[in-house]
C-alpha cells in the first residue's frame, strides 16, 4: 500500500525554518496503531492524519500523533500546517479572496478555522483555539529552575502557571533571552513537576524578544509527549497571549510570539485574544512530498 505524505513548514514562509509537520491526506484506511508507527517513523514533534469528519458541522477530522503514540488534541501548528496543505497543495475548497469560514474535528471539539485569501490561495491560516482555562500556579522556583538546570534568580517574577486553550502548558518567564538559551532541562524532573501540574508541556519566554516588532521570545519542552523541543508551538502560544493579557503585559489585539532559534528554526506566531476567544494566525510552505510503502 502507497500512502503519499508532505512537509509543511508552519508558522513560516521559507522553507527549512519553522515546524516540520507531516502531513498525510486520505487517512481513513489507517487504523491508530499504523498512524502512531508513521509518526514514529518521521520522528518529527507531530504528524497529522486527515480524515473525513464524524461529528456535524466539520469540514475534515485531524488526528495528530507524536513520535511516542501520544495523541496531541491543541489547535496549534498540528493543525495550522494540515489547513495550509489543504487550502493551497491539496482538496481544492472554493477559496473566495478575503475571509473564507471552515470547521475542524479535534477530538470531541468542533472548532472554527478561517483561510484568508489572496488571488484564489490562502494567504493565512487563523484558527479558533478553545477558551482559556488558568490551571494551578507552581510556586517552588528552586525545583522549577533545578528542572530546568538554570539558577533561581534566572525566573523572571510573573508566577509560573499552567494554562490551556486546548492543550494545558506551563508558561514559565525568564528574566531575558541569554537565561532560554542555557536552559536543559532534566526532562524527568521536568516531567515530574508537569504532571503534578496538570500540564504537558513548558514554554519559557522572555519579554525581550530579538525582533522589534515581536512581544516575547521563547522555547518549548514536552516531556509528557516525548517531545524534547519544539520550534514552533501554537498550543502554547495560545495560552501565553492570554496569560499576558491577564498579567497586564499585553492588550491581546496582536500578540508575536517569535520561537525556533535556539534550533536553527525561527518561526512567527500571531495570537490575537477578544475576552475568551483565541485565535492563532499563520502561514507555512510545503516543502517536500513522497510516499510511504507500507
Amino acid at each position: 500500500m502507497r500512502v503519499p505524505f508532505y512537509f509543511v513548514d508552519v508558522f513560516t514562509d521559507t522553507p527549512l525554518t519553522g515546524n516540520p509537520l507531516t502531513v498525510v491526506p486520505d487517512a481513513e484506511s489507517l487504523d491508530v496503531a499504523t498512524m502512531q508507527a508513521i509518526a514514529r517513523e518521521f520522528n518529527q514533534s507531530e504528524t497529522t492524519f486527515i480524515l473525513p469528519p464524524t461529528r456535524a458541522g466539520a469540514t475534515f477530522r485531524l488526528r495528530c500523533f507524536t513520535p511516542t503514540g501520544f495523541e496531541a488534541f491543541g489547535a496549534g501548528h498540528n493543525a495550522l500546517g494540515a489547513w495550509w496543505w489543504i487550502a493551497n497543495a491539496g482538496r481544492k475548497l472554493e477559496l473566495k479572496d478575503g475571509s473564507n469560514r471552515f470547521h475542524q474535528e479535534l477530538g470531541d471539539r468542533i472548532l472554527p478555522v478561517e483561510i484568508v485569501a489572496e488571488g484564489g490561495r490562502a494567504a493565512s491560516i487563523v484558527m479558533t483555539q478553545s477558551p482559556p482555562v488558568f490551571g494551578s500556579v507552581h510556586r517552588d522556583r528552586a525545583a522549577l529552575a533545578a528542572a530546568l538546570r538554570l539558577a533561581a534568580d534566572d525566573l523572571g517574577d510573573l508566577p509560573a502557571q499552567v494554562v490551556s486553550t486546548g492543550a494545558a502548558h506551563m508558561l514559565v518567564e525568564l528574566r531575558n533571552r541569554d537565561a532560554i538559551a542555557r536552559a536543559r532541562p532534566d526532562s524527568d524532573q521536568l516531567r515530574a513537576i508537569m504532571l503534578a501540574a496538570g500540564g504537558q508541556g513548558c514554554y519559557l519566554f522572555s519579554l525581550h524578544p530579538e525582533n522589534p516588532e515581536s512581544t516575547a521570545h521563547t522555547r518549548f519542552f514536552n516531556p509528557v509527549a516525548g517531545i524534547s523541543e519544539d520550534p514552533a508551538t501554537g498550543s502554547a502560544a495560545g495560552p501565553l497571549a492570554v496569560y499576558l493579557v491577564r498579567n497586564g503585559k499585553s492588550d491581546g489585539r496582536r500578540v508575536v510570539v517569535e520561537q525556533g532559534y535556539s534550533m536553527g528554526r525561527p518561526s512567527r506566531i500571531e495570537v490575537r485574544v477578544r475576552e475568551d476567544l483565541v485565535e492563532v494566525l499563520g502561514r507555512g510552505v510545503v516543502s517536500a512530498e513522497g510516499s510511504l510503502n507500507l
